[in-house]
């Protein structure tokens, strides 16, 4: 994800980074939330606890940043596929080494992102909330 962070400010056509383009600051910021997730995920799987609103709350989030991950991978794949719009000389040396490796770690993070979901269920559980309040002992002894 850090390295997707900095290639997110790469301009593939012109091989510089772009730093005053407000767009470029998204992803970084909506990642927060993706960490946070994946920080969460880790806390329950270690202390082995129930999934709660909080963690419901969070993957909810990170559906949308799938959305957003797939997005800006089929951002990717449509530059990445005008290669043959361009005269060669025209293009950076860096074009497709950069742009494939920018499309193959946004893969891979839509991947993790889905493995994510998948372990969350096997191991956390699934988000039954009657089975939570059940294990809830509102009388202490």
């Amino acid at each position: 994800m850090f390295v997707l962070t900095i290639l997110n400010f790469y301009g593939l056509y012109s091989n510089q980074f772009y730093f005053q383009k407000i767009d470029n600051y998204i992803f970084p910021l909506v990642s927060i939330l993706q960490v946070t997730y994946l920080n969460a995920l880790n806390e329950k799987i270690k202390h082995s606890q129930y999934a709660d609103t909080s963690l419901r709350n969070l993957e909810y989030g990170v559906y949308a940043l799938l959305l957003i991950h797939l997005f800006k991978g089929l951002e990717t794949l449509y530059i990445l596929l005008s290669f043959n719009d361009y005269d060669v000389t025209l293009l950076p040396d860096t074009f497709l080494p950069v742009g494939l490796l920018t499309l193959l770690l946004q893969g891979l993070l839509m991947m993790t992102t889905l493995i994510a979901f998948w372990y969350r269920k096997k191991e956390v559980g699934a988000f039954n909330f009657d089975q939570i309040n059940e294990n809830i002992d509102s009388w202490p002894s």
